[in-house]
């Protein structure tokens, strides 16, 4: 009698367990004999599961904290802040040799076309579908947005153009919560996951991807999650398609920064450091508390008697104390009965380790999101070159952002402006619409904002020229870095500067000739 094989079925993770703690990091951090990994089962898997099925708890503890101040809204400012400041502004670089331009017709078309920038994006009706922000305005609503919330969107709307509005381009900015996938297209017992029945695309808590992953459209609610949902029932979405058809252009920006691939929908930038930001937000205000009664003077009447004394009713005959017994005041005398004494409460707050404690906590919070504590308490306490680590630490990670925030949200946005106003022949572009190489040639564009503290400005310029002297820098790039300005603006500013300083000066030298001339006849007269 033979004997049948018999196999079994394990799991996937039953057969990495079994083989797991033999090599390599089975020894280590993958060990699960080891008492410190036994209890830590940690699982990961897709970032639709890890992040899309986690967003909404994620989004609403971000806003909270942020909301109720503390580090984490001192985190969330600072950034923006920094990234944004009073405005990303446009620089535009146009590649004049390929488009066989001079220098001097390129720098007439820049002008023109900040020209026009100035005349919509500083204006709230002109940029603005709300007409409450100007451009620079919805750079910092935006980016706040996306860093509480995960991500933010700009819907690309189109108005009547008027006299005083020549384009019709506007921007609506829109918050996280507003994207999401229709009650109709949800899976079963899911709220982020989807399909589109009309051509099988699937969803990730409203953005519809293709076959391969490309994102297609996006599922715009017009109401908010939550009570809006409890209190209405006339929840509707709206498809706003990713790309025009014929065009190409957006009809939607996602401001976005993706940590994973397969990733469709960020993650608030608290994330990481929540539970430390809601514990240091219990401990303060308990401190606060602790501090606050501790500010009254507070006295207990110990005594032996069997019946308790009532010190709050002068007109209860079991009240043996006077009313002026009672009174506590400058110089007062109080006689106690005999068996009582009295006590006062000494909660020994504050607590003196607070201060250390918070400082320990802030930095570690600042480490996880690249800010460092100095920068996020603003307080610089340390010496120079310590100050000056700090800050330039942080810029690292300004920068960073920036240049995605630009790329998001700034770049697209100059690219529809200056596509309507070549359409529109606000501007002379020829083949802008036929060449994609000329297309591109006539966008390049830089985005400079504010720029880093400057701790000692004059070590700071003297270290800039020596930069320039040597060739390690250009004095465009070293004026953006000073300041944030614009070079070649500057030298014309200039120009225009030192030829009234010339005319002034050479009024005065003509009044000097003018009164020694009258001094020398007067002397000769007398």
């Amino acid at each position: 009698m033979t004997k049948k094989n018999r196999t079994k079925n394990y799991s996937v993770e039953v057969v990495s367990n079994l083989y797991a703690g033999t090599t390599g990091y089975g020894e280590a951090g993958a060990s699960y004999k080891k008492k410190a990994f036994k209890s830590f089962n940690a699982k990961s898997s897709s970032p639709n599961s890890d992040i899309n099925y986690n967003l909404n708890a994620l989004r609403n503890r971000s806003r909270m904290l942020y909301m109720s101040g503390g580090i984490g809204t001192a985190a969330i400012k600072t950034t923006v802040s920094n990234v944004v400041g009073v405005g990303l502004t446009p620089n535009p670089c146009i590649d004049f040799d390929f488009l066989g331009m001079s220098k001097d017709n390129a720098k007439q078309w820049q002008q023109r076309a900040l020209r026009l920038w100035d005349l919509w994006a500083n204006n709230k009706r002109n940029c603005d579908s709300r007409g409450m922000c100007n451009f620079y305005q919805l750079e910092e609503i935006a980016l706040l947005g996306a860093l509480m919330n995960g991500d933010s969107f700009a819907l690309i709307k189109r108005t009547d153009i008027k006299p005083m509005q020549p384009l019709s381009l506007r921007l609506d900015v829109i918050e996280a919560d507003l994207v999401s996938t229709p009650k109709d297209l949800r899976s079963s017992n899911n709220l982020t996951d989807g399909l589109n029945k009309d051509n099988n695309n699937k969803i990730y808590n409203g953005v519809e991807v293709d076959d391969n992953g490309l994102i297609e459209a996006y599922h715009i609610c017009n109401q908010y999650p939550l009570f809006d949902f409890k209190y209405k029932s006339n929840a509707k979405w709206k498809r706003i398609q990713a790309f025009g058809e014929k065009t190409g252009t957006p009809n939607i920006l996602h401001i976005c920064k993706i940590e994973r691939g397969g990733q469709y929908r960020g993650v608030p930038l608290l994330a990481q450091i929540l539970e430390p930001l809601l514990q240091m937000r219990r401990y303060t205000e308990s401190e606060l508390m602790a501090a606050l009664v501790n500010s009254f003077f507070t006295a207990f009447i110990i005594t032996e008697k069997e019946e308790p004394v009532i010190t709050d009713d002068v007109n209860n005959p079991n009240n043996n104390l006077s009313e002026e017994e009672l009174t506590m005041g400058p110089g007062a005398i109080n006689q106690l009965e005999p068996g009582e004494d009295i006590r006062f409460a000494d909660p020994n707050h504050p607590n003196s380790g607070f201060d250390t404690f918070m400082k320990t906590l802030s930095q570690i919070c600042g480490s996880i999101i690249e800010l460092p504590a100095e920068v996020i308490l603003k307080a610089f306490n340390s010496n120079y070159s310590a100050s000056r680590a700090a800050i330039n630490e942080a810029w690292k990670m300004f920068l960073s952002r920036r240049v995605w925030f630009a790329s998001d949200f700034c770049q697209p946005t100059w690219e529809m402006f200056i596509d309507e106003a070549v359409a529109r022949n606000y501007l002379s572009a020829p083949g802008y619409f036929t060449d994609p190489l000329i297309r591109q040639a006539y966008l390049k564009n830089r985005w400079a904002g504010s720029m880093q503290a400057q701790l000692d400005p004059v070590k700071e310029v003297q270290a800039e020229i020596l930069k320039c002297q040597n060739g390690f820098s250009t004095r465009k790039e070293s004026t953006i870095r000073l300041n944030g300005g614009n070079f070649e603006a500057n030298v014309l500013d200039l120009e225009k500067e030192n030829a009234l300083l010339k005319e002034a000066n050479n009024g005065i030298e003509t009044d000097m000739k003018i009164d020694n001339k009258e001094e020398k006849e007067n002397d000769n007269t007398n």
